[in-house]
């Protein structure tokens, strides 16, 4: 579990790492623009990239973390065995809609190296490299409500 663990505080890590990535870029092409400095125009295409990026690295982190959404007002209200009820199928959900999710990420991976896609902006690279992070994420994701579903039902008051 401590394995686990370290591998989802990764992800926060990393998600803050590549938002941390994009202020100081996207600073620094602030300042070059106003200073009449020459603009890095592949800038842009890095931080359209960063932004999903980030979002599919913090999602499992702030699943581990039970911070994702969920209503709250409802929750609290349910006795405690209904609200481990209501947890479990929503992980149940949650874990076929990641499983589902994941698979076509795979598949449109698959289907672009195949057809050897790529995207042409200030920078060119194939067009997979941009859907890699998908399947993980949602991956690890899925991982994250399997270990949900066979947790003993916490008590909680």
């Amino acid at each position: 579990m401590k394995l686990w663990s370290a591998l989802m505080n990764s992800c926060g890590v990393l998600a803050a790492l590549v938002v941390g990535a994009i202020t100081l870029l996207v600073g620094v092409d602030v300042v070059g623009r106003n200073l009449a400095v020459a603009s890095l125009p592949w800038i842009v295409d890095v931080t359209e990239l960063a932004l999903p990026l980030a979002t599919l690295l913090a999602a499992p982190w702030l699943l581990h973390r039970n911070e994702h959404v969920r209503m709250d007002v409802i929750h609290t209200r349910l006795s405690p065995m209904a609200r481990g009820l209501v947890d479990r199928v929503a992980s149940l959900i949650g874990l076929a809609v990641c499983v589902v999710i994941a698979w076509y990420a795979v598949a449109v991976i698959r289907d672009d190296i195949a057809i050897g896609a790529m995207v042409m902006k200030s920078l060119v690279f194939p067009e997979w490299w941009q859907f890699a992070p998908v399947p993980v994420s949602f991956g690890l994701m899925a991982l994250e409500f399997a270990r949900r579903l066979v947790q003993p039902v916490r008590q909680e008051a």
